[in-house]
């Protein structure tokens, strides 16, 4: 080998070398400013309020600013394509959810692929839905409200915080599992929701616990039953769905951060790592606890596999219940 095509060589293979040091070298300056967290929902809901919690801790960790940003529309489906098409560089992420898992079926003509351009991070909380009415509602049990729905077959109606979110398929997994007939109501997020509900505008929801909590303990509107197999922390003496009759109902709603796809592996397993750690916290635990919130905290891999396994559940109760939107 000549001397120049050795030098040429040791050259080659320095810039290789060079260029796989680059991802850990970048990682390491990483966050060199502040970090977003767009949240799919108007503010007020559960999804911003685990966002702006989960955020204001994040930020001492990180040691730069964590801004939340909301990005409402399409049943959540507007801030996750927009963060799917961001930049994958660790400063963009996404306040996500079961919804997201749902829209896969709902949607027609999805810009993005849930699973294959968002990169999991970790699941932050569990959160019990609760059939809530309006107390102008003669209805204080279940049985009582499945009386008040078979004799006017679509005069009641439930809202949701958007057609094919977690809220809207857990109105229609009553419906089918009671044999009633409701007439839906979408809005955009939780806060216009709940606004109505006291309101009147619509007899109930199936919110997340989270919203209507200080509604509830207000007597502003009273709670019939939560949705998930056992009962909410915050709500003890409020049955379940299947207590209420209704056997075998589990549902409940999810939230998760995550990031654009081919963000770095090093800063998906900081983030990852600063998360659990405040996730699993006492402090963070109080503040869950307050909100009716069950706190997980758990690996990549894991929250990826759960988004997989609830994407194949919710596309069969997306199709029993005839739910397609371009």
């Amino acid at each position: 080998m000549t001397p120049w095509s050795k030098r040429a060589l040791l050259g080659t293979l320095a810039a290789a070398a060079a260029g796989l040091a680059l991802p850990s070298a970048w990682a390491q300056a990483w966050p060199s400013r502040p970090v977003s967290i767009v949240v799919p929902f108007p503010a007020g809901g559960t999804t911003d309020v685990l966002a702006r919690a989960l955020g204001q801790e994040l930020s001492k960790t990180l040691g730069q600013p964590v801004i939340v940003e909301n990005k409402p529309g399409a049943g959540a489906t507007l801030g996750a394509d927009y963060v799917a098409k961001a930049k994958a560089d660790g400063y963009t992420l996404l306040m996500g959810a079961v919804h997201h898992t749902i829209a896969t079926s709902v949607y027609r003509k999805l810009g993005y692929d849930f699973e294959k351009d968002l990169a999991p991070i970790t699941t932050v909380a569990l959160v019990p839905n609760v059939l809530v009415v309006n107390p102008q509602l003669p209805a204080k049990t279940v049985p009582e409200l499945l009386t008040l729905a078979r004799a006017e077959p679509g005069r009641l109606t439930y809202g949701s915080n958007g057609t094919g979110t977690g809220q809207h398929l857990i109105g229609a997994q009553f419906e089918a599992m009671a044999g009633v007939q409701l007439l839906h109501v979408p809005y955009k997020g939780s806060g216009p929701l709940t606004t109505d509900l006291l309101g009147g505008q619509i007899s109930m929801s199936f919110d997340t616990v989270t919203p209507v909590l200080p509604h509830i303990k207000a007597g502003k509107l009273r709670a019939l039953a939560v949705t998930t197999a056992k009962r909410s922390v915050a709500l003890p003496e409020v049955p379940t769905l299947d207590e209420a009759g209704l056997k075998g109902f589990d549902m409940g709603t999810w939230f998760g951060i995550l990031a654009p796809a081919g963000t770095p592996r090093e800063v998906v397993m900081r983030l990852n790592a600063d998360m659990v750690k405040i996730i699993r916290s006492p402090e963070f635990r109080k503040k869950m606890d307050d909100i009716g919130a069950d706190p997980i905290g758990n690996t990549p891999e894991q929250m990826a596999r759960q988004i997989h396994e609830d994407t194949a559940r919710f596309a069969k109760l997306v199709k029993d219940a005839r739910v397609s939107l371009d």
